[in-house]
């Protein structure tokens, strides 16, 4: 089988990189398309990973909307030069065009039900949409819902172990408590009117009470903030995660990943996510702002709330033993509904429970 997995963001090398190395191993051809987001092109890199490069889609709307086109046609002559069996992408809009014009499936991953302008854009030329079963939308008959998260593609505990030696490299050791933050960059088109942390500068002041702060940020830092931006390679940063103390920050990608890994997290941003909800309301693990009153001082009275708790550490690893209990490896999930395809849309229709096969025992 000859598959074609499109990267359009950094957290997307994440999500495929298991499934690439598996696909391969079993003797399928894999081809990386990828435009240049954030650290894309670095992670793939890092990775070992050969890809085409396809360009990139600007930072402001109307950038974006010259450059669709654009990039729909270079993905179009890929696949018209590969000629594979099926395309793979997270909500890839370029991949779905492409796929329906040369008459291939493209199979989509989705988790984020504010995205509606890239969903409608994609969901007329996708074959399936695979949404976690906690996605709070029906996008219709294309939909397959599947018993897990993004993150744990590559953050099961079949998938991930964690490597002490990024302490080190900050001058940390494990079990000096420290608090990660992380700050978007508000720039995509669902943002807009949405906010997060407003006083950044306050909020990281207050939070060395409990330990060191480390910052990560898609945008620049005031000066009084730019001495705790850490500089650690970006394929260490679930190392990170796993031994923190506790993450704040705007990204939901981080917090879901802090949950799956057994850190507690504060998402602090108005935009709601079925994934983060559940993760807050089933397994406690992430305090979901989005549908509280988001200010900076509600934010860091959580903040200091879980702080005080000296066991808290234990308490989420423990807590994340359940999520992982509950859920399916979604790298193996994967792997199967593309081999078995369009067999597998049939079954997870017919027979969803066909997929705990790929959960806990």
């Amino acid at each position: 089988m000859k598959i074609v997995v499109d990267i359009n963001h950094p957290a997307h090398v994440h999500f495929f990189k298991n499934f690439i190395r598996e696909m391969e191993e079993r003797g399928h051809q894999v081809v990386i398309t990828a435009s240049q987001k954030d650290l894309a092109y670095t992670l793939l890199q890092k990775y070992g990973f050969t890809y085409i490069p396809l360009g990139c889609y600007g930072d402001s709307l109307l950038k974006k909307l010259v450059n669709l086109p654009l990039l729909d046609l270079r993905m179009y002559n890929v696949l018209k030069k590969m000629n594979p069996d099926i395309s793979v992408g997270i909500g890839s809009i370029r991949a779905a065009h492409a796929s329906l014009l040369l008459k291939k499936p493209c199979i989509s991953f989705e988790d984020t039900e504010h995205a509606t302008e890239q969903i409608r854009l994609y969901l007329p030329f996708a074959a399936s949409v695979c949404t976690p079963s906690c996605y709070r939308g029906d996008i219709g008959p294309k939909q397959i819902r599947y018993n897990g998260y993004h993150e744990l593609a590559y953050l099961h505990p079949d998938r991930f172990t964690p490597n002490p030696t990024v302490l080190t490299e900050l001058g940390l050791t494990e079990g000096d408590p420290f608090i990660v933050v992380r700050f978007v960059s508000w720039q995509a088109s669902h943002d807009v009117g949405q906010h997060g942390i407003r006083d950044k500068v306050g909020l990281v002041k207050a939070l060395e009470e409990y330990g060191r702060v480390l910052i990560t940020s898609e945008g620049a830092l005031p000066e009084e903030l730019q001495a705790y931006q850490i500089r650690v390679s970006p394929e260490k940063l679930h190392d990170l995660l796993y031994y923190a103390t506790l993450y704040v920050g705007e990204g939901s990608t981080t917090a879901s990943e802090c949950a799956v890994l057994g850190t507690h997290a504060i998402y602090v941003n108005t935009l709601p996510l079925g994934y983060i909800a559940e993760e807050d309301e089933k397994y406690h693990l992430v305090s979901d702002f989005s549908g509280r009153d988001c200010t900076d001082e509600t934010v860091l009275a959580e903040a200091r709330r879980l702080l005080q708790n000296p066991d808290l550490r234990e308490e989420g690893k423990e807590k994340a033993k359940a999520l992982v209990q509950d859920k399916i490896d979604v790298t193996a999930f994967m792997v199967w509904f593309v081999e078995d395809y369009p067999e597998s849309v049939s079954l997870m229709k017919s027979r969803p429970d066909i997929q705990q096969q790929f959960g806990c025992h």
